[in-house]
């Protein structure tokens, strides 16, 4: 059983990011999602990651349907709250006050169908809201039994140690990847390692492209999110697929697949990273599952490293308005 911690919860070494099973990567299959969902149960995964923005809300609603009669302890149910979404995709706000956080879990767990959360992570930090009140409320949703950990996404450290300061905190969630290597740098990954702070990496095959399945912008279906990120448009496309080109040749030698060592490559570079990589298909399921087989030694790793070092990627990792509200 391949397992680690998040500050005192346990979880699977690989988790199973839920996000694309209702929006953003395309076309979706509910049964397939189902089923792979059940799959990753079978496996030995733990962790299933959503968040109530989703769809907004179809994401839980899901997640709802797939663990209805499962043994409560055979799951570790992460959600997150925070991003107000209205009709439109203009439509967006942060939230992050005491009254809106306990507003917010009892919506989460009607919709999960569940008693409580193992882990509830605040998703983007409110400018209007004073980190140590938000957090103040997620200790207050501890006591009451509603929420087990308390997590926070996208913080830079400042933030983080402010947040500690009044409860423990069990993770931090943020994008890191061979092409998204901010909180290296940034002092995020330094400070939960401090402080015993699990880190939880989304988006750790690069939205799919560090796969290597990915070949043309025009592949993309009209509604996928990608089609508007900076990294997979004009020549920054073409500049990334060569980065991409590279791993796949690193992978091919060592008879794994591209997937299995960008994953490998994130659990390799710190005991306390949990990669979180979404899918919605059982097949890339267990592709995904199968990279806790790989070993990378510190020569290659350091081979990978060298390979795609700190802003390798050609692009900022969101458009301009959504870089605007990470690391607060």
């Amino acid at each position: 059983m391949h397992t680690r911690n998040l500050g005192n919860l346990t979880v699977s070494a690989l988790g199973l990011g839920c996000m694309g099973m209702s929006e953003f990567y395309g076309g979706r299959d509910e049964a397939e999602s189902l089923a792979t969902i059940d799959r990753a149960l079978e496996l030995g995964l733990t962790l299933l990651d959503t968040a109530d923005a989703y769809g907004p809300f179809t994401n839980e609603e899901l997640l709802g349907r797939a663990l209805r009669g499962k043994p409560r302890d055979s799951f570790v149910l992460a959600t997150k709250f925070g991003i107000v979404r209205g009709p439109r995709p203009e439509d967006r706000g942060l939230e992050g006050s005491p009254a809106y956080v306990k507003q917010s879990i009892d919506g989460s767990l009607k919709r999960l169908g569940l008693d409580y959360v193992d882990l509830y992570q605040y998703h983007r930090v409110d400018p209007k809201t004073p980190i140590e009140d938000t957090v103040g409320a997620l200790a207050d949703l501890v006591k009451a039994g509603k929420v087990r950990y308390i997590g926070l996404s996208e913080v830079n450290a400042v933030t983080l140690r402010k947040a500690h300061e009044v409860s423990p905190i069990s993770s931090v969630q943020s994008e890191y990847s061979l092409w998204t290597r901010d909180p290296e740098v940034d002092g995020v990954l330094e400070t939960c390692r401090e402080l015993g702070i699990g880190f939880l990496a989304y988006s750790p095959l690069g939205r799919g492209f560090l796969t290597g399945q990915i070949k043309r912008f025009e592949d993309f279906e009209a509604d996928d999110y990608r089609r508007f990120s900076p990294r997979f448009q004009g020549d920054n496309f073409q500049r990334n697929l060569d980065l991409v080109k590279r791993i796949s040749e690193f992978a091919m030698a060592r008879n794994a697949t591209a997937s299995q060592v960008a994953l490998a490559w994130v659990m390799t570079k710190s005991p306390q990273v949990v990669p979180i990589p979404g899918t919605k298909r059982r097949k890339y399921l267990e592709e995904n599952w199968k990279s806790l087989e790989l070993t990378l030694s510190a020569a290659e790793l350091a081979e990978l490293d060298a390979m795609f070092p700190v802003g390798a990627a050609a692009g900022n990792r969101y458009p301009e308005a959504m870089m605007g509200l990470l690391a607060r």
